[in-house]
């Protein structure tokens, strides 16, 4: 093969359901090529076209995965060939437990595309035998067992996409109780145990921290306004000097006790505040808000 201009060629690959769609627009984000859905020996030809002069392609990302049938096994002795060609490439590799699998069929309702008449987990277990050589082979893996999208494009910008160029910052508020272990992803994380707690109210323990009853019985005595006047100036601060210094992703979480009505309040309040300011993405998760009250 001729040099090529092609100066990185990222091949997205791994379990169904385990967030290639998400790591393949941060990589569009980033200025790469993308493709979904790749056969492999497509790839050989979008690397030929991208090997002949004028072609102004410097990084691509292409997808290819189990959807590509009974062409996706030659995946591997074809990123071989392109090797011994000269062309370099890295190969991540996206994963999930099952039970998180399980959880995002169900959501979609997709079939598996290796059980489309058949069951999930079986399409599951007959995925993992037919990726077991690229996972061994993968220059990155990563699990987004509990990874938001957000989370995800964050692991993906700080080990797989260093960007030197301020753009917009993701930022997820999580809620989410202490009695269920800490948040595993927080940037900042923010206890606010010590405001009043609406569990003990019986007329408001199933209600959450959406209703504006229990917002109100927070605010009882101005605490939460209280907590804002502190809590506003430190965010205002500290959110465009992360943008600056080029981080792409920030999850700030709010923890309370079970994670269902102080933490969901202060959350959604400060999505809700956020979202109206340039340069930020905004996202709102309440981890523990459907445990039992």
């Amino acid at each position: 093969m001729e040099a090529s201009a092609l100066t990185d060629l990222v091949v997205i690959t791994g379990f169904s359901g385990a967030g290639k769609s998400t790591a393949m627009a941060a990589f569009e984000d980033e200025g790469y090529f993308c493709v979904d859905n790749l056969p492999p020996e497509m790839i050989r030809s979008l690397v030929e076209l991208f090997m002949h002069s004028g072609s102004k392609v410097a990084r691509a990302a292409v997808v290819s995965d189990a959807r590509g049938g009974s062409h996706f096994q030659r995946l591997a002795s074809m990123l071989d060939e392109l090797r011994a060609g000269g062309v370099r490439h890295r190969i991540l590799f996206l994963e999930a437990d099952e039970e998180t699998l399980l959880t995002r069929y169900k959501e979609t309702r997709r079939r598996h595309p290796l059980a489309p008449t058949g069951s999930v987990a079986e399409g599951i277990v007959r995925e993992g035998e037919l990726l077991a050589p690229l996972r061994q082979r993968a220059d990155a893996v990563i699990d987004t067992s509990g990874l938001t999208a957000a989370m995800l494009r964050r692991r993906l910008t700080d080990e797989l996409l260093p960007s030197k160029t301020p753009g917009r910052l993701a930022i997820t508020f999580q809620s989410f109780g202490f009695k269920f272990g800490p948040s595993r992803d927080a940037d900042l994380l923010l206890d606010v145990r010590f405001l009043p707690n609406p569990h003990y109210e019986p007329q408001l323990r199933k209600l959450t921290g959406a209703d504006p009853a229990v917002v109100s019985f927070i605010n009882r005595s101005g605490a939460l306004d209280e907590f804002y006047d502190h809590l506003h100036p430190l965010l205002d601060y500290l959110l465009p000097q992360y943008l600056a210094e080029g981080k792409a992703h920030l999850v700030v979480a709010v923890g309370c006790t079970g994670g269902r009505h102080r933490s969901v309040a202060i959350a959604l309040h400060l999505a809700e505040r956020y979202r109206g300011y340039s340069g930020y993405l905004v996202d709102v998760v309440h981890r523990d808000v459907e445990e039992p009250a």
